[in-house]
């Protein structure tokens, strides 16, 4: 079932831009973490929004984890570390559903002290079996555990969130 197509999925980033903005307004600058490739896809469709909306600099990077064992290999950002150091960190995912991977995904940030640290997501499932508190949400949806969320997001392709 189709949940939100391309202009809907648009109309959320910019919505978010605007939160996120009013939240942290006069923020010199912003990093986005976007997790994995999905995560890093929708980070990237947020910079674009956030850059349109401010004269803030706005850093985009990816969080490297393996969601269905987080342990299994080390967490890894792209940016160094110290560059996190007394600033705005957005951790950036497409869908949050039990909230493991967006625990996880704070260790590397946990390293340094960032000024703050906040989690964005496009959809939020609301299964959270972890201390993970989203503070910006695109879309917040209570499904059962047996069905799943897609996303697709990139380049020349058709953008959509569906529930399978």
């Amino acid at each position: 079932m189709l949940l939100l197509n391309t202009n809907q999925i648009q109309q959320k980033i910019q919505r978010l831009a605007i939160e996120i903005l009013e939240e942290n307004y006069g923020e010199r600058e912003i990093i986005l973490a976007g997790i994995n490739t999905m995560g890093t896809r929708f980070a990237g469709r947020l910079k674009v929004a956030l850059e349109a909306l401010c004269k803030s600099k706005i850093t985009l990077t990816t969080i490297h984890i393996n969601p269905a064992n987080p342990l299994s290999e080390d967490i890894m950002i792209d940016l160094p570390l110290k560059k996190l150091q007394n600033k705005l960190v957005l951790v950036i995912d497409d869908v949050a559903n039990t909230g493991r991977t967006l625990y996880y995904a704070m260790k590397p940030i946990m390293e340094v002290l960032p000024k703050k640290v906040e989690v964005v997501v496009l959809v939020d499932r609301k299964h959270k079996s972890f201390p993970v508190k989203t503070d910006y949400v695109g879309m917040s949806l209570a499904t059962t555990v047996q069905e799943n969320i897609s996303v697709k997001m990139g380049e020349g392709m058709e953008e959509a969130v569906h529930l399978e």
